[in-house]
């Protein structure tokens, strides 16, 4: 690898993530991905977290593992696959870890501060440029998607998903209810507006518009308000299965904000 010497921390390892760590990893980076023992994924078919679950799985050319030590990761990672380690909080780095990538997307700052590592990058809004990471990627849909912020934040979080294929809230399916959910379609299904998808508990979740089912959290307990379906109207199946160009925009922001970090420190 290019720079093997560079390994670069993924905190979370969803589907804008995996957009990162497609990027970076083409580029020649080592990467280890840190995740949740239950990742909060949609679409799992492009995120190198369904790894947590299935022991293994494969995002276009990336090949995720999970693996169990922090230590073991480090060492696979120099294989040219993506270990990913369930680990919630990050754990004391060495050296040859001095990138630091908080992809969790959480629209605020859980824990993360510009002394995590040498250069520490934040995705979207909750976090500060200059304060509690050294840049920002610009995370929302439009004309700054994807731009690298080295003095303050990224646009605000609005609590509305973005249009995709003329729709916004509706394509977006959250879950209403505490229970267990389980679905009766599968991502790539073609749905009809007021298709059941599934049921939490026994009460039905239906699409409120027409498309392809693009992402289903993995069946388990749900809590209220967690997002948990997600419906593309542009009805493309093909796309369910490939990186998004909004993940591989951040990714190309990430890469640039390192490479910039790279350069400025020869």
């Amino acid at each position: 690898m290019l720079f093997a010497g560079h390994t670069v921390i993924m905190r979370g390892g969803g589907d804008i993530a995996s957009g990162v760590v497609y990027r970076m990893h083409q580029a020649g980076f080592p990467i280890v991905v840190l995740e949740l023992d239950q990742p909060l994924t949609i679409r799992r078919p492009v995120s190198v977290s369904t790894a947590v679950l299935d022991g293994f799985h494969r995002v276009e050319r990336l090949a995720a593992i999970r693996i169990d030590t922090f230590a073991d990761g480090l060492v696979e990672a120099q294989s040219g696959r993506i270990p990913v380690v369930v680990s919630p909080l990050l754990p004391d780095l060495p050296p040859s870890c001095p990138v630091v990538v908080d992809a969790r997307l959480a629209k605020r700052n859980l824990d993360t501060t510009i002394e995590d590592a040498e250069f520490v990058v934040g995705l979207g809004p909750g976090f500060v440029a200059g304060e509690d990471c050294h840049a920002v990627i610009e995370t929302m849909r439009g004309h700054r998607l994807g731009r690298v912020i080295l003095e303050g934040s990224a646009s605000p979080d609005t609590g509305v998903p973005g249009v995709v294929g003329g729709e916004s809230v509706k394509r977006v399916v959250r879950a209403v209810r505490s229970g267990r959910l389980q679905w009766v379609v599968k991502i790539g299904d073609p749905v009809s507006a007021g298709e059941q998808l599934g049921t939490i508990d026994g009460s039905p979740l239906a699409s409120q518009i027409g498309g392809v089912v693009r992402g289903l959290l993995a069946e388990g307990v749900v809590s209220p308000g967690l997002k948990i379906a997600d419906v593309d109207p542009r009805a493309d199946r093909a796309a369910c299965f490939e990186i998004s160009d909004k993940s591989l925009a951040i990714g190309g922001g990430v890469l640039e904000a390192v490479l910039q970090w790279m350069n400025r420190s020869q």
